[in-house]
């Protein structure tokens, strides 16, 4: 029993630091959001014009840089992808992809289907400081509530969206 006991514990204390070590990576990685990002018009691959303010407004919007090179990005971006497909409030950022007919050959070859905004030379990312992809942003009534880098579960992004409307 005392074994026991003592395994619980160090596993308690090793599940503190990894949470501790996971929100100090998110600060210290957290994008910036420019001066007036929300009054700023992008254009999505199908000729959409967008605002992040607008899309925000009614609901929280997951905002998700990712690249087609990114390792990480292979298996966020289904997730994505998914809760793009299930109704969730979602716009992502195609960081240096390559041109418009790249970035749709791409998500046509993963069989993938999201509103995309092509930062084909990194201008968009760079005006935020995403110096990691993937990295997600959730924005409520125009503020950028919350962000994290690296891989995030469909059910992570999903209770990130929830908890921002809360």
């Amino acid at each position: 029993m005392a074994r026991l006991t003592r395994w619980a514990r160090e596993l308690l204390v090793l599940a503190l630091i990894v949470l501790v070590a996971s929100f100090a990576m998110d600060w210290l990685r957290a994008p910036q959001a420019p001066p007036a990002f929300n009054n700023q018009m992008l254009e999505t691959l199908d000729g959409e014009p967008v605002s992040l303010a607008q899309l925000s407004a009614s609901e929280p919007l997951l905002v998700y840089f990712w690249a087609s090179w990114c390792g990480v990005c292979r298996f966020t971006t289904p997730s994505v992808a998914r809760l793009a497909a299930n109704g969730g409030n979602v716009l992502t950022v195609a960081l240096r992809s390559g041109d418009d007919r790249q970035v749709e050959q791409f998500l046509a070859h993963k069989q993938l289907q999201l509103p995309v905004v092509n930062d084909r030379r990194g201008e968009l990312s760079a005006q935020w400081q995403v110096g990691v992809t993937p990295t997600f942003v959730v924005i409520s009534q125009g503020r950028v509530v919350q962000s994290t880098t690296g891989w995030t579960s469909y059910w992570g992004m999903k209770l990130r969206l929830w908890w921002a409307a809360v």
